[in-house]
């Protein structure tokens, strides 16, 4: 099933998150390997494809996993988590509607 995790970033999250991005990608890569991974992202502060020092909201992941308990652990374990980047993470599961 899929499911959707939404990372909302702590206030002061910007340097934490730039130092974390190498660990996050690189799993976001392996579920993209495993051809789990539908859709992910930032969420810019601003209105530009580039955010820079404007910072992010958060982040929005939508990939496949076994079970809510699953998907609950793997976004626990992100380095987004662990390094302080998100104050708090909503997992929630998620029906793909559109496009077919």
């Amino acid at each position: 099933m899929l499911y959707l995790i939404l990372g909302h970033d702590a206030a002061d999250a910007l340097p934490r998150r730039k130092a974390a991005r190498p660990a996050h990608l690189e799993r976001l890569r392996a579920l993209q390997a495993e051809g789990r991974l539908v859709l992910a992202g930032p969420r810019p502060k601003v209105d530009a494809n580039s955010p820079t020092e404007a910072g992010c909201h958060g982040s929005l992941i939508v990939a496949e996993f076994a079970s809510l308990a699953e998907a609950e652990a793997w976004a626990a374990a992100d380095p987004y988590s662990t390094e302080g980047v998100f104050e708090r993470v909503e997992v929630q599961p998620f029906i793909k509607g559109f496009p077919e």
